[in-house]
């Protein structure tokens, strides 16, 4: 999919439900409501995803984001959760051995809840979505820059262009991520999720929203690494012992790159927190919690090629008052 070079672009992380937070980052980027819709005389909005799930206006969010992208204001991609919310309601084919792509266990029905309950009652609404959600690309390549939920690997993106080259996917496609270890599956889980290492020994790790995991996100740009601790990247810390362990030649080889002379990448999904700011010159994390009572980001982008610390826009997503 193409974006126009001459454009400026406000570049904008995971939403999340907030959709208050949302209108309130449009307007102070100068967007304007004309028509029911988000514009802006100059500039045009990209969402990098997960537009859906854990916040208290959902469906709110998901018609903003849609009506601007279906007026030509707005591009979004797809997040994991709006793959997640694809694969619960796709069957899965014959023989599979499973009901449905993404199983309908209580740890899936936990993050989906919010979002199948505020579409109780909007039945068609929600179809509707989850057929608009086919058209949100898996990756947007705008040879100066670049967007992708989680994380950028040329190895998977080249062939996966090959099957589609506007990154749209179909419902085949989302079948087949049901197979482990399968393309499909390999392409979702590392461009929706990222990169991750198994901890050592046998060690796992419970994090924060309580799930227990063996595994451990990683970065996917340091250019040499020495320990555990110098890839990790999740909010949760690595336990001391472990951060200090060192990699081992093979890991090290293993681990993906993104070059700082490649193009400029933004992505979301990470749940940074502090001040928004650049990971390194030509890599942003717009993702910073704003559900989790942190900031909506976007990031300014004109014609720079290299980011600008200034660029970064946020709004603080504020706790509501308690009553005593």
């Amino acid at each position: 999919m193409m974006l126009d070079p001459a454009r400026s672009y406000d570049l904008i992380g995971d939403v999340h439900g907030c959709a208050l937070t949302l209108e309130h980052l449009l307007d102070r980027l100068g967007y304007q409501k004309h028509g029911g819709v988000w514009r802006h005389p100059s500039r045009m909005a990209v969402f990098l995803g997960d537009i859906i799930d854990r916040g208290p206006r959902i469906r709110e969010a998901l018609h903003i984001v849609h009506d601007m992208v279906e007026a030509g204001q707005a591009l979004c991609i797809m997040g994991n959760h709006e793959f997640n919310a694809l694969g619960w309601s796709t069957p899965a084919l014959p023989g599979s051995g499973q009901q449905f792509v993404r199983e309908h266990t209580p740890r899936h029905g936990r993050l989906l809840h919010e979002t199948l309950t505020q579409f109780e009652d909007h039945p068609q609404d929600w179809h509707d979505f989850l057929q608009w959600f086919y058209e949100l690309p898996l990756f947007v390549d705008a040879e100066r820059f670049r967007v992708v939920h989680a994380c950028w690997d040329a190895s998977l993106i080249e062939p996966l262009r090959g099957l589609f080259p506007d990154g749209c996917i179909d419902e085949h496609f989302l079948q087949a991520s049901a197979v482990p270890g399968s393309f499909a599956c390999t392409v979702f889980d590392r461009l929706l999720r990222g990169t991750d290492m198994r901890l050592p020994h046998g060690l796992t790790m419970t994090s924060g929203d309580g799930l227990t995991r063996s595994f451990f996100r990683t970065k996917f740009w340091e250019d040499d690494p020495q320990t555990y601790g110098d890839i990790v990247f999740q909010p949760d810390a690595l336990p001391e012992p472990v951060a200090r362990t060192p990699l081992s030649s093979t890991e090290k080889d293993n681990l993906l790159r993104y070059g700082v002379d490649e193009p400029l990448l933004f992505v979301g999904h990470y749940w940074r927190s502090g001040k928004p700011a650049p990971i390194r010159p030509n890599l942003a994390c717009l993702d910073y919690s704003a559900v989790l009572y942190g900031k909506l980001v976007a990031y300014r982008l004109d014609q720079e090629t290299r980011l600008d610390p200034h660029k970064f826009v946020w709004v603080d997503v504020e706790r509501p008052e308690v009553l005593r």
